[in-house]
């Protein structure tokens, strides 16, 4: 690694940022902004680098700041996709602030998703997980579960965005449920009465997709809506299809009498939208879609009617439970679900 004053003044460079700006994003300095944090949180850790606090002063002054590490489990070139907002700048935003004002220095890195161990390649790279320098860990992102087996014996360790069933682990959340009746209960007070749900597959299971799955079906329970198999698009279902596949049946279906699709995340949406307008289809005219996450839409199309996650709490929030459990002031494990909001946009 090249040494720190390289390193901040390629990342000042990139962003259009003093070195001195970037420096003191590193050291909690309360003047800096929490979304300039995460814009120089987010490039640094796609360049690998990783600051090193100084050895000056007294050891015992060093120490009062506390050290989290913060794991973003996706490959860096997905994470700076430019096509879609990325939820992860959100959410680095919201950390980084509750980092600044709990005294926690962040040190973010990437690991990728089909590594299944500490031993990996991603892992071996990050000192102060290899050191057991953290005090805590931030998950960002769904992770493999031995790799969270082996986390959670090293350090206290809070997930965002992201429940698990199989391990006893704090985690902070959006309500999926409450989402996924406010996007029924909309198309319903629309008119619509056939109405599809659909979603992709990932390189680790998504357990968030199986949640919204999960709660369409007893929203279309409650409401008495009757589907053909077809028109559920399951993340089982996704897991054998590619994204061409997915679209192209839900094309199918919408011309076989769906009016409406609930995808479960924005990015799935947009593509919809794409596929339908390139098959002649008007949305929302012909078929309404509807996403959750409420990031900004591409350039090329219309805002999605979504369901807004608060990303920037749930980092507030995270960073404020593992700092509880540094502190042990909770022994009891806890799923955090923090409310989210419809929000209109032009595909209903």
């Amino acid at each position: 690694m090249r040494d720190s004053v390289v390193n901040q003044q390629l990342i000042a460079e990139q962003l259009n940022l003093s070195r001195t700006t970037v420096s003191r994003c590193f050291t909690n300095h309360p003047g800096i902004s929490p979304d300039t944090r995460s814009r120089v949180f987010k490039l640094a850790a796609s360049l690998g680098y990783t600051y090193q606090e100084g050895r000056t002063g007294k050891k015992s002054e060093r120490k009062t700041l506390l050290n989290y590490g913060v794991l973003i489990c996706t490959d860096p070139d997905s994470y700076a996709d430019a096509d879609y907002e990325n939820p992860g700048a959100a959410l680095l935003s919201g950390v980084s602030e509750s980092a600044q004002l709990q005294k926690a220095k962040l040190d973010i890195n990437y690991v990728r998703p089909r590594e299944s161990s500490l031993r990996g390649a991603s892992y071996l790279g990050i000192v102060g997980l290899q050191d057991r320098e953290w005090d805590g860990v931030i998950l960002i992102y769904p992770f493999p579960e031995v790799v969270i087996e082996k986390l959670d014996k090293l350090f206290p360790v809070v997930s965002l965005v992201e429940q698990f069933t199989k391990i006893t682990l704090n985690s902070v959340d959006v309500n999926h449920n409450r989402g996924v009746e406010l996007a029924v209960e909309h198309l319903r007070n629309k008119g619509h009465d056939r109405i599809g749900f659909l979603t992709h597959s990932y390189d680790v299971s998504a357990k968030w997709s199986l949640r919204r799955h999960s709660a369409f079906l007893a929203e279309i329970g409650r409401h008495g809506i009757k589907v053909s198999e077809g028109d559920i698009i399951d993340p089982f279902t996704a897991a054998n299809l590619t994204s061409d596949q997915i679209n192209e049946r839900a094309l199918e279906q919408t011309r076989q009498g769906v009016t409406a699709w609930v995808c479960a995340a924005d990015h799935q949406g947009y593509l919809l939208h794409s596929h339908l307008r390139q098959a002649g289809l008007s949305v929302p005219d012909d078929v309404a879609i509807t996403g959750f996450d409420g990031i900004k839409p591409p350039d090329w199309a219309p805002p999605l009617t979504t369901i807004r996650i608060p990303y920037h709490e749930i980092g507030l929030t995270g960073v404020r439970r593992l700092n509880d459990l540094v502190n042990k002031r909770f022994e009891t494990a806890q799923d955090i679900l923090i409310g989210c909001q419809l929000q209109q946009g032009e595909t209903t």
